[in-house]
């Protein structure tokens, strides 16, 4: 059950209703969004039926709900969300794009990769800092002294950030950092992760955990909103198949269908669904034609020497090709590209061999 406050509903008013169903033996969760507030109900639905919530101030409606990811479904939102992110606009209507390096590497490097990224037409700067890897020697990132080079590229270019966290004891340290916070493939079901980066207050990133189902991702969902956030967006990155020509299955029904059970965006990740620089425009079209809300994309000055997937970066043609289609296709279908949210400042200091008509 879900209890739905109307826009005027003071704190009072909603401390009155968390009060009444906690006297009734139940928790109830409030989610603050940007014109209402939505109070989730958990426990004896009969008896929470008895306390007629409706008669109370501020409440705009009571419904029930039948799926069990009651914040996050359509049931109790129609409309699909706008989700905001440093001033950049992710849901219907808008194509954004997001793109930057895997990983940060160096200050050269990131800073290199942004100008590409926004040559590509990007809005929203992705770069790793927190690596978790399947091998424990692989690269595991630069920690804090990443997320400090991403605010610095961020204060260079202009662009929000989106990085990823991978343990409820480095939210608060990443949020200090980010404007969005990432929780990748193998975090979809650390429930602790979950509710922490539910309360951090920052937009979140969900990715499909790799051998999740699409209830299981929007249960995923629903632990973040639970805990009183509502910006989440959804992305689609692959699923593990029998299939080995790529390195995941690009699940591209998963777009329509978690858009209709969930009014949350979605997005499409092509570089670690395919795994291969050159399956990365087809698929970026494919997101774009199946009505994903944007792309999340691997670009790398040199990803030859890239300390993490580098054969998915995008670079050179690649780029001026993903820039040119997230200009054009998404208009055929009545979108607009997102455009990035201030003018680029500043000079940037690019590192040998760095082709300069790509910044």
């Amino acid at each position: 059950m879900v209890v739905v406050m109307a826009p005027e509903a003071t704190e009072s008013d909603i401390e009155e209703i968390v009060d009444l169903v906690n006297a009734a033996g139940g928790e109830a969760f409030v989610s603050r969004g940007v014109s209402r507030t939505i109070i989730g109900l958990v426990g004896d639905v009969e008896q929470f039926g008895a306390l007629n919530l409706r008669s109370y101030p501020g409440v705009s409606d009571v419904v029930r709900i039948s799926v069990p990811y009651k914040l996050v479904s359509r049931e109790h939102h129609p409309n699909r969300s706008v989700i905001t992110v440093g001033g950049v606009p992710i849901g219907p209507g808008h194509l954004t794009v997001i793109a930057g390096p895997c990983t940060v590497e160096t200050a050269e490097q990131t800073l290199a990769a942004a100008r590409m990224a926004q040559t590509a037409g990007a809005s929203v700067l992705r770069g790793g800092a927190f690596k978790p890897r399947t091998s424990p020697y692989a690269f595991q990132g630069l920690g804090e002294a990443g997320l400090r080079i991403l605010a610095d590229v961020r204060a260079e270019t202009g662009l929000p950030v989106v990085t990823e966290v991978i343990d409820p004891a480095s939210v608060d340290l990443v949020s200090s950092y980010a404007d969005m916070l990432q929780v990748g493939t193998r975090s979809m079901q650390n429930f602790a992760l979950l509710q922490a980066v539910g309360s951090a207050n920052k937009p979140v990133l969900l990715k499909r955990g790799m051998n999740a189902t699409i209830e299981e991702w929007l249960m995923a969902a629903e632990y973040i909103a639970q805990r009183g956030n509502l910006d989440i967006v959804l992305c689609e990155r692959g699923i593990r198949t029998f299939e080995t020509a790529t390195r995941n299955t690009l699940d591209i029904s998963a777009v329509p269908v978690a858009q209709r059970l969930s009014h949350l965006p979605v997005i499409i990740d092509p570089s670690h669904s395919g795994g291969r620089r050159d399956l990365v425009l087809p698929l970026s079209r494919a997101a774009v034609a199946v009505g994903a809300d944007g792309i999340i994309v691997d670009v790398h000055p040199h990803p030859a020497a890239a300390m993490c997937d580098g054969d998915q970066a995008l670079t050179g043609e690649d780029i001026r090709d993903l820039a040119e289609m997230a200009a054009t296709l998404p208009q055929l279908l009545g979108r607009t590209l997102t455009p990035a949210p201030r003018p680029v400042t500043g000079a940037a200091k690019l590192p040998t061999g760095l082709d300069a008509s790509l910044v």
